[in-house]
């Protein structure tokens, strides 16, 4: 039996980055990208490399080019930390695995490290692939916890829970990370929400402006634990805001919540150190008549685009920047 499956890009609407904060975020599913886990029964447990994590280059532009598309590390290693966390979820809940080996490989298309959650998403089809091979279930709420903890615990990545929600539960949704809930409940509130009630979006990302998103939040982490008065006011925001931009999409006041959107943007540039080149991205995205902030650590930005006018115009002007822009499709 041969097992497939798959865990989508995803880009953070409101709130982020504050999911690694005890903040709120609603975040949606972007199903023009993927990344695909394939695994089957096989003598011994072997885990097959992609293209991204190649040793061999035909000279040192192309090892060059690769590392700063890739980093130095490809997606074996997210898998086989996967596959460790998955065994501390049998083990701790005392579920004895039975004696059956699997090669598994995978795939992504998934624009390498512009914040589009790409590293998740291997491990969240991992996930996937190991519960339907052995059986078993990880509850949805907790699920999102284990994944994280492949990056955080296994490999040093210093991420929050939004992407590994928004992959466990698809469409659009609601969270909110509340320390209290977290430590109730051992994981956060999640509420799905109707993709209908989402405006049109774009989505703009270079590929040639890849970074390691961990890295982007450790400054501010250290001021955060130190109990810096602007951070956490700063966190505080990014969840006002959140609750404000779901009542805005309830009543479909698209004008209040590109406001929101806007106002994540500057309130991230204030305690975050912005790239030029990715705050060129922004500047010009509203220079086009769109909101625009981060989906993720930079990179990638989402906005509203109310027309096809301005879509025009945005493929335009960040195309003459380098950048690709779509239309993200979440439903």
């Amino acid at each position: 039996m041969i097992i497939e499956t798959h865990a989508h890009a995803r880009a953070g609407l409101i709130g982020n980055p504050s999911d690694g904060y005890y903040g709120k975020t609603i975040s949606v599913i972007v199903r023009n990208f993927a990344a695909r886990v394939t695994l089957w029964e096989s003598p011994e447990l072997q885990i097959i490399p992609d293209e991204r994590d190649v040793s061999r280059f035909t000279n040192f532009k192309a090892l060059v080019r690769d590392v700063n598309l890739h980093g130095y590390y490809g997606g074996v290693r997210i898998v086989k930390a996967t596959l460790k966390k998955f065994a501390d979820y049998c083990a701790e809940r005392g579920v004895a695995l039975p004696e059956r080996n699997f090669t598994i490989r995978y795939d992504t298309d998934i624009p390498t490290r512009v914040g589009l959650a790409g590293s998740s998403a291997i491990a969240t089809a991992t996930m996937r692939a190991l519960m339907k091979f052995y059986g078993v279930e990880i509850p949805k709420p907790i699920l999102p916890n284990y994944v994280l903890a492949a990056e955080n615990d296994e490999l040093g990545i210093n991420a929050g829970l939004q992407d590994r929600v928004i992959q466990t539960y698809e469409g659009a949704v609601y969270m909110d990370f509340a320390r209290e809930l977290l430590q109730k409940n051992g994981h956060g509130h999640y509420v799905p929400l109707d993709p209908a009630s989402l405006p049109p979006l774009y989505l703009a990302y270079d590929p040639n402006r890849s970074k390691d998103s961990g890295a982007a939040h450790n400054k501010v982490r250290v001021l955060f634990e130190a109990g810096n008065l602007e951070v956490l006011g700063v966190m505080r925001r990014f969840a006002d805001i959140t609750e404000a931009a779901r009542a805005a999409l309830a009543r479909r006041d698209y004008d209040a919540l590109g406001r929101l959107i806007n106002e994540n943007f500057d309130l991230r540039a204030s305690i975050y150190d912005i790239a030029p080149e990715n705050r060129r991205m922004v500047d010009v995205a509203r220079r086009c008549g769109a909101c625009a902030h981060f989906s993720g650590s930079g990179g990638a930005v989402l906005g509203i685009c109310p027309d096809e006018a301005i879509f025009t115009r945005l493929k335009e002007a960040l195309g003459g920047i380098g950048c690709t822009v779509i239309r993200p499709q979440v439903a």
